[in-house]
């Protein structure tokens, strides 16, 4: 059970599936319910102060070169769109329901990215991604338990 739920904590740091990814594995290899929501709220939750340390680190080091400085432009745009202009208007609850939506391209690793080029407070961004992840790891637990219950049926 342990490397199931080390697999799934995994699952859910990496920046492919996040929660979206761990739950459900933790879930289909018969993780019980509240182990599976808690290793992928937990994991999730890791992103943003891991993912906004590294973000400025690599930007006070590498700034200064250029194909570097391309790519953070490139990037950034790239999560502006995604984001879009709502979520500039509408800040924190923007952030929190673009983060919460469980779909590829939203999400913690994503939101931090977009928190940080709109430059939201970094304490309302912790929240309100926070409240999104909250939300989205509540979401895939409760579906995937109702999916698997609807499986033993069959």
């Amino acid at each position: 059970m342990f490397e199931v739920l080390f697999i799934a904590f995994l699952l859910s740091m990496s920046p492919f599936g996040e929660a979206r990814a761990g739950i459900p594995y933790a879930i289909l290899n018969d993780v019980h319910i509240g182990w599976a929501f808690l290793i992928g709220l937990i994991a999730n939750l890791l992103i943003f102060p891991i993912f906004m340390w590294l973000i400025d680190t690599f930007n006070q080091k590498f700034w200064p070169n250029r194909m570097y400085r391309k790519s953070v432009v490139k990037l950034s745009k790239r999560a502006k769109r995604g984001v879009g202009a709502d979520n500039q208007k509408y800040g924190f609850w923007g952030l929190m329901l673009f983060v919460m939506i469980p779909l590829p391209g939203t999400g913690a690793y994503m939101g931090t990215i977009a928190a940080n080029v709109l430059k939201i407070d970094r304490k309302k961004a912790f929240l309100a991604i926070s409240l999104g992840v909250i939300s989205s790891c509540v979401i895939m637990a409760v579906g995937m338990y109702l999916g698997s219950k609807g499986l033993q049926l069959l």
